[in-house]
């Protein structure tokens, strides 16, 4: 078993938007990240994606709409499904994938 302090270990990171697998339950990778503000780009998965805001928002483009998710909400990617993030979203995002 291990612990981790997500917001601490997204904090350290050195490049914003560069995920770090800090383990793997279920078979799925779960990475955290630090969201400062500038877009990421569109993209797509073969296999869906969970993101979860611990602290901050972020402002996520799917399907032609803004959904805004705010700390502690999780939207959950479909398999295949392109999205992208906007300008402006901040704070720690942790990701569910494979």
């Amino acid at each position: 078993m291990s612990k981790h302090n997500l917001s601490q270990e997204a904090h350290d990171l050195p490049v914003p938007w560069q995920s770090r697998v800090v383990g793997k339950a279920a078979g799925a990778n779960v990475k955290v990240l630090r969201m400062d503000a500038t877009p990421y780009a569109n993209e797509a998965h073969d296999f869906a994606e969970a993101l979860l805001v611990l602290e901050g928002h972020m402002n996520l483009e799917i399907k032609g709409q803004m959904v805004r998710v705010g700390a502690g909400e999780i939207y959950i990617v479909p398999a295949g499904e392109p999205h992208a993030v906007a300008p402006g979203s901040h704070g720690t995002l942790v990701i569910i994938d494979q």
